[in-house]
């Protein structure tokens, strides 16, 4: 088999959308066997030819995250590649299933890219599923979950990278729910920036006001609604605080029932199967990477150098350069991961070619990890028989921590596919500099970045960021009465100074806190 013969292309891509109740939505593997046929039959394929997949990629379902997701009460697949074989009939060589991250769909994508140019496997599929929102009627509503779980035992082989997001301390503190984190990035671009809080306001409403545009119009989306940008940025009943500066409207939705597949076969066995030319869409160019890995670790919160990095590799292994791109998909969790990625691809906020293909995690839909998966599908389907055009999709997990890039076009690469080692970029990426971190501060203090974070019946509590008098990085939370954190939202906090110190344990187990409390 020669190289052109051994060349990864995507045949294939499916995506579906639950709309109807909760007590008739489709079980995890009703969904991703339901998107594995269209994607199939998108490929011009039969369903029996899923016979054939040697490879299968899952991308880990929210529901088997751990923390208080993996306490619900709802029965779970074991180990869903070998049950969506199974059901598809299929015998694959190679099956595996995703840790945690919205960088797994692209991050999947690459390894199977990668395992067909060497000849591993040459027919392959790599599939996800969102459905916390039915589970979470079910549980409301008390209807029972047939159909969640099978008699499969053996667990799956696992891919990615399996660390928690956060240091028990810095989870101790709240920086481990994505609500309150990244609004923390975004304090920190406004502050770098020198913008006033109300000038961020409405350059976020401008910012994600397109992406509702585009979810609109988008027949798959959760929300079909186009918001202006003032409705984006009005809190109010429907639009309350959820982590100053994001009002819910600039938040990710999880509560979704959503699924996607991709088909990848060799270029060899998808003329064996007699896929059209015009189905075939190439990745051209990818790259994965992580930042420094806990928060509290990075060099500062208003910029990503693996973002950078693996766009900038992505880009290189392509052949092109930002300017050639024509569809462009940043992730978009919140408006904070849009502002850092196109910073880092050298992209304006108001691009005409636009952020996303898809609406966004807000408006399209977050489902769990499997966002970027229908991306990708997005760009198969507009990138199919346009050779001049090329697209762009990112991937981001956990805290703008692990990033997947990958670069496509419906035009023949030049040469072999080669991915790079991650291991390459990964090592520059751990050599940088960051501040010292102390868990115990004491003494004069120095706010770095912050958010407030609200309940659904008012305020919560004051996260803060700081370095005390030795330039030492801590966390620590706020006094919760309602006139401090109403304060930290009337008046930029970014350099404030204080007083950090330590809390005693609230019960056995607790973490010790630190508490900020400001001048």
């Amino acid at each position: 088999m020669g190289t052109q013969a051994k060349t990864p292309v995507l045949i294939g891509a499916s995506q579906f959308t639950w709309r109807g109740g909760a007590e008739t939505a489709p079980a995890p593997l009703g969904l991703v066997t339901r998107v594995a046929r269209g994607a199939a039959g998108d490929a011009g394929l039969s369903e029996s030819d899923l016979r054939g997949l040697d490879g299968i990629g899952v991308v880990g379902f929210t529901l088997d995250a751990p923390g208080a997701l993996a306490e619900l009460p709802v029965p779970r697949l074991v180990n869903p590649p070998a049950s969506l074989a199974k059901a598809l009939g299929a015998a694959p060589r190679w099956s595996a299933y995703t840790h945690m991250g919205g960088n797994s769909p692209q991050h999947l994508i690459n390894l199977v890219c990668e395992r067909i140019a060497r000849g591993e496997m040459d027919f392959a599929l790599v599939v996800g599923a969102e459905f916390l929102g039915s589970v979470m009627r079910r549980l409301a509503r008390g209807v029972p979950f047939v159909g969640y779980d099978d008699a499969e035992t053996t667990p799956p082989e696992r891919v990615g990278d399996p660390r928690p997001g956060v240091t028990p301390h810095e989870e101790a503190h709240g920086l481990g729910l994505p609500v309150n984190m990244y609004p923390m990035f975004e304090n920190a671009l406004r502050a770098r920036d020198g913008r006033s809080l109300e000038a961020h306001q409405q350059r976020m409403g401008r910012l994600f006001a397109p992406f509702t545009r585009v979810a609109a119009a988008n027949p798959h989306a959760w929300f079909q609604v186009e918001r202006s940008p003032e409705e984006l940025i009005a809190v109010g009943p429907e639009n309350r605080m959820i982590g100053y500066p994001y009002p819910k409207y600039l938040n990710a939705i999880m509560q979704v029932d959503q699924s996607a597949a991709v088909l990848i076969a060799s270029a060899q066995k998808a003329g064996e199967l007699g896929v059209a030319e015009d189905r075939l869409v190439y990745l051209h160019g990818c790259a994965d990477a992580a930042d420094l890995w806990f928060p509290l670790e990075r060099q500062n919160y208003h910029s990503s150098p693996a973002m950078r990095l693996t766009g900038q590799r992505a880009l290189e292994m392509a052949g092109i350069g930002v300017s050639d791109l024509t569809h462009i998909d940043l992730y978009s969790c919140f408006p904070s991961a849009v502002e850092v990625g196109a910073e880092s691809l050298g992209l304006a906020l108001d691009d005409p070619r636009g952020l996303t293909v898809t609406g966004g995690l807000p408006y399209f839909g977050g489902p769990g990890n499997n966002y970027a998966l229908h991306a990708i599908a997005t760009l198969v389907h507009r990138l199919r028989g346009r050779p001049d055009d090329w697209g762009l999709s990112t991937a981001n997990g956990w805290f703008l921590t692990k990033q997947s890039t990958g670069v496509y076009s419906a035009r023949p690469p030049r040469g072999p596919f080669e991915r790079e080692d991650p291991a390459i970029i990964q090592r520059s990426i751990d050599a940088l500099d960051h501040p010292p971190i102390t868990e115990a501060p004491e003494g004069p203090a120095t706010v770095e970045t912050y958010t407030v974070v609200h309940a659904r019946q008012g305020y919560r509590m004051g996260i803060v960021i700081g370095r005390d008098a030795e330039g030492r990085r801590f966390v620590a939370n706020t006094p919760r009465d309602e006139a401090t954190l109403r304060g930290m939202e009337a008046a930029e906090q970014i350099g404030r100074r204080g007083v950090v110190s330590r809390m005693q344990a609230g019960g056995p187990g607790d973490h010790r806190r630190n508490l900020f409390v400001p001048e």
